[in-house]
């Protein structure tokens, strides 16, 4: 099907400069202050309250608040003002959501891993991706954070991207395949990728 004139008028893409914010719920803002800056040691930065939300002018009173990354790009929150945190998505994992914050080196994230154990947070890893590592752990809100370190190089992760676009159209063609054989009562259970990238973690089949 052709191109409607009104897309193939369209200005290009502008370029986008960087993450600004991401804004979450809190079940309450000084228990989400204490995590983010006395632990994890994001000051916090700008605060915003009022009755009416802007964007929709729908009345929920509410403070927004926002902690400061070392970019200059923010982690935000909303205090709705009923001691309410945001329930999990029901039909998600836990672990697929997540928000994820890189360090300068692995020295970084085991010592940040160390602070977090001393004051009590659950952390796993430090989980080995290969590119990079990476320990997770939750905040008081039930947001799966995750503290990585990159390891490769910038020339490693270029060649790295030179292949993700053909690697995932032909994820894409597999799925039509599988939505296909679904559709005709053929597929059974989910779509496994093409490759698997990390099998030192798969079960082992030995003796």
């Amino acid at each position: 099907m052709a191109a409607q004139p009104a897309v193939l008028n369209a200005p290009s893409p502008v370029p986008i400069l960087q993450l600004h914010h991401y804004a979450y719920r809190a079940r309450d803002a000084e228990e989400t202050r204490h995590f983010y800056e006395d632990l994890l040691g994001l000051p916090l930065y700008h605060i915003i309250q009022s009755d009416y939300v802007p964007s929709t002018g729908e009345y929920c009173p509410y403070t927004h608040f926002f902690f400061r990354l070392a970019d200059g790009s923010f982690i935000a929150f909303f205090d709705l003002g009923d001691d309410v945190k945001a329930e999990p998505s029901p039909n998600t994992p836990l672990w697929v959501n997540h928000v994820a914050f890189r360090v300068e080196s692995i020295e970084k994230l085991e010592q940040i891993k160390t602070r977090l154990l001393a004051h009590g947070v659950e952390v796993l890893g430090i989980t080995d991706h290969h590119v990079f590592k990476s320990i997770y752990f939750f905040d008081p809100n039930g947001i799966r954070l995750e503290l990585s370190a990159q390891v490769a190089s910038e020339a490693e992760m270029a060649r790295e991207s030179t292949e993700a676009h053909a690697r995932l159209a032909e994820w894409n063609r597999r799925k039509e395949q599988w939505r296909a054989e679904r559709a005709a009562g053929k597929a059974a259970g989910v779509l496994k990728p093409q490759q698997n990238d990390r099998p030192e973690y798969a079960p082992s089949t030995g003796a």
